[in-house]
């Protein structure tokens, strides 16, 4: 997420179509438009990592995954949010539009220092809230290192390190968390601003 564009109000159907005719992504926060930053090499290499491995154990079941540019739709009381989660499972074959789910399984961010606040404070809050999604996964960029929320743990953060195993129970899926970091620079310090929004 980013900074806000400057209208004060956009509708659900005006931001839809806009997001079909933008190259720069924005996530949706009860009338709010926020633009999207880029992300760094080693984000996209965990972040790519996941996916992969996620969709060839998935591949041709049930569930799908979906990397970056699927939303989620969540609809929380009065509140109505579109996000892009870095990864994404679903499992429901009536969670069928085009653009975004609305019953995913299982959410995963790549935590950045840009969206770190975010990710693990609003976006905890309105993902734990869906009745369909078992786990949450923040996924460190720079170092071996992965927060679980389970549903069936009551939300309780889990922390796995390189050592570890990522399982997830519910796709009849698992791999070494140090997997997610084939291919990344440690060195590379990200150099992702503060996040400029709230």
């Amino acid at each position: 997420m980013g900074m806000a564009n400057a209208r004060t109000f956009t509708p659900v159907d005006e931001y839809l179509q806009g997001e079909l005719e933008t190259e720069i992504r924005h996530e949706y926060v009860n009338g709010t438009v926020y633009a999207m930053g880029g992300a760094s090499r080693n984000h996209n290499i965990v972040t790519m990592n996941l996916g992969t491995a996620l969709h060839a154990a998935l591949r041709g079941g049930q569930c799908q995954t979906f990397m970056a540019d699927m939303k989620v739709h969540l609809r929380l009381g009065d509140d109505e949010l579109f996000y892009y989660p870095d990864v994404m499972v679903g499992c429901d074959p009536d969670d069928r539009h085009r653009y975004y789910l609305e019953r995913p399984r299982v959410i995963a961010e790549v935590a950045s220092p840009a969206t770190e606040r975010l990710d693990r404070r609003e976006k905890l809050l309105a993902y734990t809230r869906l009745d369909s999604l078992a786990t949450y996964l923040i996924v460190e960029q720079q170092r071996p290192a992965v927060q679980v929320y389970r549903r069936s743990a009551g939300w309780a953060a889990e922390h796995l390190g390189a050592e570890d195993r990522l399982e997830l129970p519910e796709l009849e899926w698992s791999l070494p968390v140090e997997e997610l970091y084939t291919g990344i620079d440690p060195d590379a310090v990200a150099e992702d601003p503060a996040p400029p929004y709230r």
